[in-house]
């Protein structure tokens, strides 16, 4: 099964993101934290996304 990717200026948004956390950060288990929390919150909004494309089509 192919995993689904996210469009690539949601991958560059996330990257940067993940950027800034490190430098302003020094916690690493709070760098995580935060770094996991910015996935969930995308992850979540494209599953939400997707189901609605299979309902409608």
């Amino acid at each position: 099964m192919e995993k689904k990717r996210l469009p690539k200026a949601l991958r560059k948004f996330i990257r940067k993101e993940k950027a800034r956390i490190r430098r302003e950060v020094l916690d690493f288990k709070e760098q995580e934290k935060m770094i996991n929390e910015i996935y969930q919150k995308f992850l979540r909004e494209d599953t939400k996304t997707t189901e609605i494309s299979k309902k409608s089509g």
